[in-house]
């Protein structure tokens, strides 16, 4: 009984731990202010509502790779709007748009999928591991 009560006393302090290091807020530095903590990862244009109520965050780095794609393709006019933009696994590299002759590799790709509309054309862009968009076309 003695060491179940230890053992609870153990887990228990091991919880409060690891819930206050997990806390969302301000830190207190040694010199007594304090110090908002910083975002993990700064975006833009901010949480874009989904059709399933969860807001997705649009990292600066696909957003910035989503402009320059569009500018390297000569797409003017209005400022690129975000139509829609989902977290998705994809079930191989082919990012959900394959390309017939190419290979792709053969294993589950954690990514993102986002919409763009620019004077009423649609632009669906797909995202892997990393900051690069491929843009899908039909």
């Amino acid at each position: 009984m003695y060491r179940s009560a230890i053992a609870t006393i153990v887990v228990g302090a091991a919880l409060l731990i690891t819930l206050t290091a997990c806390a969302v807020g301000t830190v207190a530095d040694p010199s007594g202010t304090s110090t908002p903590r910083p975002s993990l990862q700064a975006t833009t244009p901010g949480p874009i509502p989904t059709s399933s109520g969860i807001a997705v965050e649009l990292p600066t780095a696909k957003w910035n790779g989503i402009i320059a794609d569009l500018s390297t393709r000569g797409v003017t006019g209005a400022a690129p709007q975000i139509v829609s933009a989902a977290a998705v696994t994809w079930q191989d590299g082919a990012l959900g748009c394959p390309k017939p002759g190419q290979s792709y590799t053969q294993m589950l790709v954690d990514g993102m999928q986002v919409v763009i509309a620019v004077d009423g054309t649609n632009y669906d862009y797909r995202f892997g591991a990393d900051d690069t968009p491929v843009l899908c076309q039909p």
